[in-house]
């Protein structure tokens, strides 16, 4: 399979027909899954809390400690929750919360055991890169005494989520609080280096240009070449609305539909080692999301049985079981339900 250099990537982003780019990318695609499976999960996104000290800018969903709509989720709620997603085959909980100033890794191993303990046959997919960190920093730990601490509770594997693009002079203006793009990368290293799996995320669209989105992709693939701990890649566009990231930059409107896919299928190109590409329809529309399949894209992702984050920035997609196995069938590939590892549970 041929590796593309930033420059070749950079020429064909810019250059290429979306339909060349396409053919391409399927042909990616094909290489590394050979059998047509087009494969997605059954979960619920559990936001345990809005509570987040960070302020970042893309966000509309975060709220400050006392401030109107802010919450922590109960034990009972979570059980709750879990129960539901249970009753409609569900396998996974993506747990993810804003950055609360108070909790700490004694709050963090409760809620990991509890969860695995009463419900071993859920994988909990959980914790951001900067969660992760600022639970280490509060707690006067070391990041793999957080990661160990964690996995030996029940945690499984980690969400890309915090990642935005790892370009610092964009983080800069669109998150200045948070990790820099070289301690994202050290987490998830240490979290590989533990055997945790983690994924990879990327949100373009905002103050980012072709130089930081390759510069992402490359930061990205070279800790694969080091760890080979991502099982998959997912690209998602800003959503400006509600944020206080549109207020300072009024211009600022979603990507285009041609802008998403000509970077998934850049993205399947150029991230040679990562064997998963996920289509982001929470943010494009279950039709886009389709078009992603002939783009690169091997997984449609999750059935997001609740998604808060994005909805608060008003994307408000939604899609069941049997709407994906539908849009799969219609473009000839053959439809399966996977875990959180990329294994096949189930063929439609």
């Amino acid at each position: 399979m041929k590796r593309y250099s930033d420059t070749e990537i950079a020429d064909l982003m810019k250059n290429a027909s979306l339909r060349d780019l396409g053919k391409m990318a399927t042909q990616v695609k094909l290489e590394l899954h050979k059998d047509k499976i087009t494969t997605f999960i059954v979960d619920r996104n559990i936001n345990y809390t809005n509570i987040c000290w960070v302020d970042c800018k893309f966000c509309a969903f975060k709220r400050r400690i006392g401030e109107k709509g802010e919450y922590i989720l109960s034990f009972e709620e979570i059980d709750r929750k879990i129960d539901e997603l249970l009753a409609i085959g569900g396998t996974q909980i993506l747990f993810q919360g804003g950055v609360h100033p108070k909790l700490k890794i004694d709050y963090y191993e409760d809620l990991v055991s509890h969860i695995a303990k009463k419900y071993p046959q859920i994988t909990i997919h959980g914790f951001s890169a900067i969660e992760i960190n600022y639970i280490a920093k509060v707690s006067h730990l070391s990041i793999p005494e957080v990661l160990a601490r964690l996995k030996k509770a029940g945690l499984s594997s980690i969400p890309g989520a915090g990642a935005e693009i790892l370009s610092d002079r964009v983080r800069d203006i669109i998150a200045p609080r948070k990790l820099d793009s070289d301690e994202w990368i050290e987490v998830h290293r240490q979290a590989h280096k533990l055997d945790i799996k983690s994924t990879a995320t990327m949100m373009f669209g905002s103050v980012d240009n072709d130089e930081d989105v390759i510069e992402h992709w490359r930061r990205i693939r070279d800790l694969q070449d080091e760890t080979h701990g991502f099982r998959a890649f997912i690209l998602w566009s800003f959503q400006p609305d509600n944020t206080p990231l549109q207020k300072e930059f009024p211009h600022l409107h979603k990507a285009s539909s041609n802008r998403y896919l000509r970077l998934l299928a850049c993205s399947r190109l150029y991230l040679d080692n990562i064997p998963n590409i996920q289509s982001s329809w929470v943010t494009q529309g279950s039709h886009i999301g389709q078009l992603a399949l002939l783009f690169g894209a091997n997984d449609l992702g999750s059935t997001m049985m609740e998604e808060n984050v994005v909805a608060a920035a008003g994307a408000r997609n939604s899609m069941n079981q049997a709407e994906m196995i539908t849009l799969i069938k219609d473009i000839d590939e053959l439809p399966a339900k996977r875990n959180t590892a990329y294994e096949i549970l189930e063929r439609f």
